[in-house]
């Protein structure tokens, strides 16, 4: 029998980029197809062009043996084919049924929208699904995991048949994680066929039926679960072998070096983010801050990094008040940043790789003399960073917005960890990097951690958190909800606390 769904020979170009080159694909009916790939591999945009958002350069689309030409995503959704991107197309002030509807608007007689019979479709695929979304439901009140389900029933109520879902549990809890893939089950169960585009190893292993590896645009190998593992698959993301296990002996904690007391903080919108929070980290140890995306993380390292001030409560570094201090005279005092967004908060993307690593240090010796920067001293700091981090640069001297996002990130780590630090605060410090940067990452800074410096790694990557912690503090709606050994929880337990689920069980 025939695919559902073939690609063949798709080729896309942008400026200097090729990001899919002569890509072939093919879903079956009832599959689980798991896309496979780091970021910038080319997933993405491939599911673009199937969807209609992007037009290929060259190859071939069929749905059911027959060629469709998909110039926008309704011709997608004409021809059965629908997406769930990363981040949601919803309406927060509208219902469930309101949001379904979006595009697809149905009228009763008078010209007015029909609600009611939407409604009753909205419930009736939750139900057939096994979804359980209430249509009359305000989105705004609903948890990620549920506003994830009303993007699949927006597209049920289309009668899409193919449903692409990229990095479907990229803001998801453990707990809403297995939910979702018993919902993809239960679709797939009902005749669907799905395409989940990921970088996560280990769900691909656990969920999918087969799995293709997409590397730099190009497809190297499509296989099974059977027929692999974690330690091929990754070899297959980067084209090397990985250490995928961190190593590390354990943590010997000294004295408190950041210390924590009821902080407040506001976000961009004034709205409280950050609420009542404390905690201290000692030399030595790494204490680990989980919690799913937009519980008050961002506004939590901002405030500790002198971004913004605290609207109340107090910090200190090394016993010395830094709640009203700028980022520059924390960086005096020892700290060292690894931001959440590198391009924003991190690097000059015009400027130099050599003047990029001396952002924080340029108006001090050797560096400066008087206000005359020291051009021949800032290169050499640049090529001994450059060639003991392993920064794939082709010159100290050429922009730093050409190099890589790995790369890109190798020069925040190599800045930050060369000069004494005794606290480093790491936000998603291996966010949009592939397996073998992220290797490099983590060795960093358990390295760090065991010459005696007091690290707050920020991430909303559970494993990292698990992987590289001696403690774990997990914020929910803005507040740390606990804070656990390491050792002594388990992954399900701290999603339940991600999740705000605060009992004996869940380790609070």
């Amino acid at each position: 029998m025939a695919p559902i769904l073939e690609l063949r020979g798709i080729t896309k170009r942008f400026p200097g980029v090729l990001a899919n080159d002569h890509i072939d694909l093919t879903l079956e009916q009832g599959e689980i197809h798991a896309l496979l790939g780091e970021n910038g591999a080319g997933k993405t945009t491939l599911m673009n062009i199937l969807y209609g958002l992007y037009d290929p350069d060259e190859g071939e689309i069929f749905v059911r043996d027959k060629q469709i030409n998909v110039k926008s995503p309704s011709d997608a959704i004409s021809a059965g084919v629908g997406m769930v991107h990363q981040h949601f197309m919803l309406v927060p002030v509208f219902t469930v049924t309101e949001n379904v509807m979006l595009g697809d608007e149905s009228t009763s007689f008078g010209g007015f929208l029909d609600r009611k019979s939407a409604a009753a479709r909205v419930r009736e695929i939750s139900e057939q699904y096994h979804l359980e979304v209430n249509p009359d439901s305000y989105v705004r009140d609903l948890p990620v995991g549920v506003q994830q389900r009303v993007e699949i029933i927006k597209l049920l109520y289309r009668e899409a048949d193919i449903l692409i879902l990229d990095e479907p549990t990229a803001v998801l809890t453990p707990q809403e994680v297995n939910e979702l893939f018993t919902i993809m089950r239960s679709l797939v169960e009902h005749g669907k066929s799905i395409i989940f585009i990921t970088h996560k190893l280990r769900e691909v292993l656990a969920f999918a039926d087969r799995i293709t590896v997409i590397r730099d645009g190009r497809v190297v190998g499509t296989t099974t679960p059977q027929e692999t593992n974690r330690n091929i698959l990754a070899s297959m993301m980067v084209g090397r072998d990985v250490d995928l296990f961190v190593e590390k002996k354990p943590a010997q904690p000294g004295g408190v070096v950041l210390k924590v007391e009821n902080l407040f903080a506001l976000n961009e919108i004034n709205q409280v983010a950050v609420k009542n929070v404390s905690f201290e980290v000692r030399a030595g140890e790494i204490l680990g801050v989980a919690g799913v995306q937009g519980n008050g993380q961002t506004e939590l390292v901002r405030a500790l990094t002198g971004l913004i001030h605290a609207y109340s409560g107090s910090v200190s570094l090394l016993g010395q008040d830094i709640s009203a201090a700028s980022p520059r005279e924390i960086t005096e005092l020892g700290s060292a940043h690894i931001p959440e967004d590198r391009q924003q908060d991190g690097l000059v993307l015009k400027a130099t790789v050599a003047d990029n690593l001396v952002l924080n240090t340029y108006y001090r010796e050797p560096f400066a003399e008087g206000v005359l920067v020291q051009k021949e001293k800032v290169v050499e700091n640049a090529l001994e960073i450059i060639n003991y981090f392993d920064i794939r640069t082709p010159s100290a001297l050429i922009p730093l917005g050409s190099l890589s996002g790995g790369n890109q990130q190798k020069v925040i780590v190599g800045r930050e960890f060369s000069r004494p630090i005794q606290l480093l605060i790491a936000a998603q410090p291996t966010r949009g990097l592939d397996v073998g940067s992220i290797e490099y990452i983590h060795h960093r800074l358990i390295e760090k951690r065991d010459s005696g410096c007091a690290i707050l790694l920020v991430s909303t990557e559970l494993d990292e958190i698990m992987e590289l912690s001696d403690r774990i503090a997990v914020m929910y709606r803005g507040e740390v909800v606990a804070v656990v050994d390491a050792d002594d929880v388990t992954k399900e337990q701290v999603g339940l606390l991600m999740a705000g689920v605060v009992s004996e069980e869940a380790g609070g």
